[in-house]
């Protein structure tokens, strides 16, 4: 395939170039000036529309596609363990197969038709364990995109429950240890609702299958008091003395964590994820970015995959809050495609020979000009989700002139609204 007059847009470090780009197979094989089609491939001009490396959703629960427009609880939650205890421990309670299989559906096709082509997702249904992953990588599969997935393990159900975590995990991680597509992980849900025992497991299976944990950190006060009284110790000691605080694990929220914590993670190169509409819903908080490092990315924790959109609101929560001035939210996003490039080993985000070709199309025309060096501001204050005009993934076109390919949403939509209800009523 042959792409024709692009103009090729990477966030960071920033580059704008004219070009046309060759595809072979699922990889970018060439990119130049002028390319000449070659006999049997299938060209298309792009007119100098913007193409644009896909998009990472670098921490979400699909589980919560379903939620949408759900009644809440007759008396509301009045803090962050409650809003646990009220809404998410309940909806996740409820889940079976089905209505984990439309979550994933709605949440996949929410998220390509937004450009995001990746999602690193963190799962949880306590009475539909084993399988679970296996039934949203079906349904991400269907839709064409790309999943690091883990399933939450917790002692909040008891030995039982965890230990069928523990293997659901394991098996999706050696099933998809060489899947170009799939990957997984080791999911816990937060050191407070774990014993150290529980986490010493997580731990050892992280180190066994040479992989990440992927854990809520900090997001509330809850989790630092729970260490410091009942372990006397802070949150990341727990997460050092068991073996989950390693390179490649994702720690999502960091809200209350110290400097000496983040040092403590920095140290060992975790990634921390950013999730800044999820932390303003919640009230929990605002993360001390400035003290995060490098490797800190952007996630939506649970809210639609519109990354456009979770990197305006988290740009606006920065300027408001004066903290963090120097943060570059064009980074943080870049460093969802850095994730996923050290996960699956190869080098996404780049647009460059030899990358894979997940790839966005905008229908965005700037009207002023548009350089290096506020390309930044372009994004920010221009681009939005619905110029997303085509996206491809693995070498595969998923949406094509705004129309998601092999696919009638509509009455995909029919059906979750009845599985939604349905779930809504256990609940």
């Amino acid at each position: 395939m042959l792409l024709k007059n692009t103009t090729s847009i990477v966030l960071d470090p920033p580059s704008i170039e004219s070009v046309d780009i060759r595809l072979l197979n699922c990889d970018i094989m060439e990119r130049g000036k002028n390319l000449t089609p070659k006999k049997g491939e299938e060209v298309h001009d792009f007119l100098g529309r913007i193409v644009m490396p896909g998009l990472v959703n670098s921490h979400t629960h699909l589980y919560s596609a379903l939620a949408r427009g759900m009644s809440y609880p007759k008396e509301p939650p009045q803090n962050f363990l409650e809003i646990l205890q009220k809404i998410w421990w309940k909806l996740d309670r409820a889940l079976d197969e089905d209505a984990i299989y439309y979550s994933a559906l709605v949440g996949a096709i929410d998220a390509v038709r937004c450009g995001t082509t990746t999602l690193i997702d963190h799962h949880a249904s306590p009475k539909s364990i084993t399988g679970s992953l296996d039934v949203i990588k079906e349904a991400m599969w269907e839709v064409g995109l790309r999943g690091v997935l883990c399933y939450e393990v917790t002692d909040r159900g008891g030995k039982k429950e965890r230990d069928k975590g523990l293997e659901e995990n394991e098996r999706f991680i050696k099933d998809n240890k060489k899947n170009s597509q799939f990957r997984g992980m080791v999911g816990a849900h937060a050191a407070f609702t774990m014993s150290n025992e529980t986490m010493r497991l997580c731990g050892e299976m992280a180190s066994k299958y040479k992989v990440g944990v992927h854990i809520h950190v900090a997001e509330d006060k809850s989790d630092v008091t729970d260490a410091e009284e009942n372990y006397r110790c802070s949150v990341i000691d727990r997460l050092k003395e068991n073996g989950i605080l390693r390179k490649d694990s994702i720690l999502a929220h960091g809200v209350h964590l110290n400097e000496k914590e983040v040092n403590e993670v920095k140290k060992v190169g975790s990634w921390l994820m950013h999730n800044p509409r999820s932390n303003m819903n919640n009230r929990v908080g605002y993360a001390p970015l400035h003290l995060f490092g490098e490797r800190v990315g952007l996630g939506t924790d649970g809210f639609p995959a519109d990354m456009f959109e979770e990197s305006k609101i988290g740009f606006y929560k920065r300027q408001d809050s004066r903290a963090d001035e120097n943060v570059n939210m064009a980074k943080l996003l870049q460093n969802g495609q850095r994730t996923i490039s050290e996960i699956f080993g190869q080098k996404f985000g780049s647009l460059k020979k030899g990358s894979p070709a997940d790839i966005v199309v905008l229908d965005y025309q700037p009207p002023t000009p548009m350089t290096v060096e506020n390309l930044a501001g372009h994004f920010l204050f221009g681009m939005n989700s619905s110029m997303v005009e085509s996206v491809m993934i693995d070498g595969k076109w998923v949406v094509k002139n705004r129309v998601l390919i092999g696919f009638d949403v509509e009455s995909v939509y029919e059906k979750s609204r009845k599985v939604a209800k349905k779930l809504w009523e256990k609940m």
